[in-house]
């Protein structure tokens, strides 16, 4: 009850607030974390301000270290800021370098891409697999198991700044290549194995879930 209690309080508190005394700003909250986009640097104060006397009124605090003014740096907008990146529900959006569809061309974007916090994360689950102990499982049986967990990954922080997670993905590659040398006396050298894991995934390219995105990178170790 304590999650839907504190969401209907901060949709009533924080919500219906903003929509009524700040119509133009838009903004995106999940639980008690919020993102609201001004244009200037002379509103985000003014809404900053008016925040802090709004969650003094219904009993609330900011975050004081969480509560802070971004400057969205892009191509469009130059020059520097105190701050200017911010962390929201795992991913990082801060000035990166992109490419237009069309031409190909560079450009710098305030884009999204999975957090540091987020990608140690999931790192330290890949490594509490042990893949590379696991030699009574075929490579069926590892794909099985890691599958809908990797999917799940890719699904939620590759839909935004994908690139970010190669060369995680990779290092998934190398837990394989590692079972390889293991399970098989006969490819224990690191070439042989290598030559064998890329065999497996231009027969199998979609055996494991993040395959399709490193297969290229794998056939090219």
């Amino acid at each position: 009850m304590s999650p839907v209690l504190a969401n209907l309080f901060l949709h009533y508190g924080f919500d219906m607030w903003m929509s009524r005394e700040f119509p133009s700003v838009t903004f995106e909250r999940y639980a008690d974390d919020a993102v609201l986009h001004c244009v200037t640097e002379r509103q985000a104060r003014q809404v900053l301000a008016a925040l802090q006397n709004r969650m003094e009124e219904v009993g609330l605090e900011l975050h004081p270290s969480k509560t802070r003014i971004v400057y969205c740096r892009d191509a469009k907008r130059r020059g520097s800021y105190e701050h200017m990146e911010f962390t929201f529900l795992g991913y990082t959006f801060r000035a990166r370098a992109s490419r237009t569809s069309q031409s190909g061309q560079t450009f710098l974007s305030f884009s999204p891409a999975i957090s540091k916090d987020a990608l140690k994360k999931i790192s330290a689950e890949v490594r509490s697999w042990r893949l590379q102990h696991r030699t009574g499982s075929t490579l069926t049986d590892l794909a099985r198991r890691i599958n809908p967990v990797v999917a799940g990954w890719l699904n939620y922080y590759g839909r935004y700044g994908r690139w970010v997670l190669i060369p995680f993905l990779q290092r998934i590659n190398a837990c394989l290549v590692r079972w390889i040398r293991r399970k098989y006396r006969r490819l224990a050298p690191l070439r042989r194995a290598i030559a064998k894991f890329q065999e497996i995934a231009q027969r199998y390219p979609r055996m494991f879930a993040h395959w399709p995105d490193t297969t290229l990178a794998a056939l090219a170790w």
